[in-house]
């Protein structure tokens, strides 16, 4: 099977293309740095030589777009949404176009265009979606717009020969360096891994062995279209996230942070507190029915795998063996 990724130098599209080049599959990387094996140049914003890969190929998974691990400036919030829209745009450009297109198109979304909430859980049919919260910073609703504007392309392609999925995927954990599991041990590890901001607050997460497992699973129920929640069935409070992180890496003690420390601690890691504040109730209701059986999908056994993981690699990289598969933007 051949499998084209628009965007897959990130983390998430490294660890796929892993995956996916583990099963036997011609992995080929639409990338803006293409340079290595089986990568082609694209500029993720215009119809070119790269949309040969595309026709004749049996599926998409589409990741492209500027990280939202950053300052939510006004530029940035513009660059990530001209930079998610733009690429859906010409991905389904390019499979209109496309003399044999491919079976099915996943395109990347996210479980932040779910409501801030404390109370329900958020699956496909029930969810509520965000950007009219009472009580939560105005800027927030941006990111909702973003993933519906992303949505919104995959929905207008006019692309009938192939089925189309939208990844709401909530924080994909892996081990590897600059994700989100190593800023959350990186804090840990330093006696940071406290409550943020009460920590009541719901994270909604889910293990990079079940985030391959959900888009294999995908790619082989035809059924499945429209919005697909990719999120392990437990979502947990942040407060409780942290403590078992911290039990993980056996760190007796996680200082907490107030609204306004958490804020200067993402502006020293120049991320934004919505991140680490928004509540993220996300359940995989869609996955769940279609019989899904998530390996990891209880937060205690996944930060366990997660933190002996990391240590490997960290040995791996002190005998100058270790892989990578850091990336700031998907391109």
């Amino acid at each position: 099977m051949k499998v084209v990724i628009p965007g897959g130098t990130g983390q998430v599209g490294t660890v796929l293309g892993r995956a996916l080049r583990g099963d036997g599959h011609e992995v080929v990387v639409l990338t803006r740095r293409a340079g290595g094996e089986g990568q082609v140049y694209w500029d993720g914003e215009r119809l070119g030589p790269w949309a040969r890969e595309v026709d004749g190929s049996d599926i998409v998974i589409n990741l492209a777009g500027r990280s939202v691990s950053c300052r939510y400036t006004k530029g940035n919030l513009t660059e990530m949404m001209r930079s998610r829209v733009r690429s859906a745009r010409v991905v389904g450009q390019a499979i209109a176009a496309a003399n044999r297109p491919p079976r099915a198109w996943l395109q990347m979304s996210t479980a932040t265009v779910y409501a801030h909430t404390y109370d329900a859980p958020n699956d496909e049919v029930t969810g509520v979606i965000g950007g009219s919260e009472d009580g939560v910073p105005g800027y927030w609703a941006f990111s909702v717009d973003i993933a519906q504007a992303w949505e919104r392309e995959l929905d207008e392609a006019n692309v009938p020969a192939t089925r189309k999925v939208a990844l709401r995927a909530a924080m994909v954990m892996t081990p590897d360096k600059g994700g989100v599991f190593d800023v959350l041990s990186r804090m840990t590890r330093l006696g940071l891994g406290g409550p943020v901001g009460g920590g009541r607050q719901y994270v909604s997460w889910i293990h990079e062995d079940d985030f391959i497992a959900a888009v294999r699973f995908i790619l082989d129920h035809d059924d499945l279209a429209g919005p697909v929640n990719l999120a392990a069935p437990g979502p947990v409070r942040q407060r409780d996230l942290m403590r078992e992180l911290r039990a993980a890496w056996g760190v007796p003690v996680g200082l907490p942070a107030t609204r306004w420390m958490a804020e200067l601690g993402a502006l020293a890691i120049g991320t934004d507190t919505e991140l680490l504040l928004k509540s993220r109730r996300v359940v995989p209701g869609r996955l769940t029915a279609a019989g899904f059986d998530f390996r990891r999908g209880t937060w205690p056994e996944a930060a366990r795998d997660l933190v002996q993981r990391a240590r490997r690699h960290d040995t791996a990289k002190s005998r100058g063996d270790h892989p990578g598969g850091r990336g700031k933007r998907s391109d």
